[in-house]
């Protein structure tokens, strides 16, 4: 069974950039804002990547599957057998679809803002960040928000080379961690449109 609720609560928390009600403890370096500012830019500028990513609980659970991102506001998330489930999110808001029962769950665009990091530019310096550490060639950069189901802590995790994401873990309002790992990314891959699409035939189901 996946963790969709927590997936989708990870992405409220670290791509919503509203005004901070949380502060860093600290003022960034001029370095700090300069290579964050930079991470924005660069990611900004990817217009399509596609990829696996590896998911693990808090209890050790691992599952693999296969992401697709279009900017703007397309991702989708496939998860390996034997899940059939899978995200996609087509800009009018996130839905979650049972590949084996052909239904699908929708969660409205307003209360998961993925969009913000979908969009066109992504500006971190204007999240709600809580800390931020550098060392052995990566960046960690936490942001916790208010989400309706309580508070939520991300880190996202960039090379400080590339400026690439990673891996980003997340601690939902329970406590539970999950953490997942980007690997064999390639990007500007054209994706087929009806990967962020919802087929005709499935039924839509109350969460």
């Amino acid at each position: 069974m996946i963790r969709r609720d927590a997936l989708l609560l990870g992405f409220s928390a670290a791509f919503a950039l509203s005004v901070p009600a949380w502060a860093l403890d600290r003022a960034l370096t001029s370095e700090e804002q300069q290579l964050i500012a930079d991470i924005g830019t660069h990611n900004s500028a990817i217009r399509t990547m596609v990829g696996r990513f590896l998911q693990i609980d808090t209890n050790g659970g691992r599952q693999e599957g296969t992401f697709f991102l279009e900017r703007p506001d397309k991702i989708a998330f496939r998860y390996a057998p034997p899940s059939r489930e899978e995200i996609v999110s087509i800009g009018r808001g996130f839905y979650v679809l049972n590949r084996r029962d052909e239904t699908y769950y929708a969660y409205p665009q307003d209360s998961i803002p993925l969009r913000q990091f979908l969009g066109d530019k992504i500006d971190l310096l204007n999240a709600n960040v809580v800390d931020v550490t550098n060392s052995d060639g990566y960046i960690s950069i936490t942001v916790i928000d208010e989400t309706v189901a309580g508070t939520v802590q991300v880190s996202l995790i960039f090379d400080t080379d590339t400026k690439e994401l990673a891996q980003w873990s997340l601690v939902e309002p329970s406590g539970s961690e999950l953490t997942f790992s980007l690997y064999d990314v390639e990007k500007g891959q054209q994706i087929p449109r009806a990967f962020f699409s919802i087929p005709a035939n499935y039924k839509a189901r109350e969460q």
